[in-house]
């Protein structure tokens, strides 16, 4: 059962983990395709959780992160935001330099 323990053990599990409507060849919402597109323009070394896997990974990830929406993007356990914050990190540069510190890249 997902609760706030279990997204900081996923979070921390892998490198770069993707909460996300939907699986990574079959998103479910233009947010979470978008935000996998970017991240696969990178890696492919990156984890998706489908947030309707299960019933309790929303509230819980929303205790967590203290962040309303999804998708989700935490690299090396730190919240970074979702698809339109990868937009702008991506555009100036950061997501790569924090993909290429977790040796994602």
């Amino acid at each position: 059962m997902w609760n706030k323990d279990k997204v900081e053990e996923t979070v921390k599990a892998d490198k770069v983990v993707l909460f996300a409507k939907g699986s990574r060849f079959q998103p479910m919402c233009g947010f979470s395709a978008k935000a996998m597109d970017i991240l696969s323009r990178y890696t492919e070394n990156f984890t998706v959780v489908n947030i309707f896997d299960d019933e309790n990974i929303r509230p819980s990830l929303i205790s967590f992160s203290n962040w309303p929406t999804t998708p989700q993007l935490f690299i090396d356990g730190e919240f970074i935001g979702g698809s339109d914050i990868m937009e702008e990190l991506m555009k100036n540069g950061e997501l790569e330099t924090k993909l290429k510190a977790t040796g994602a890249v």
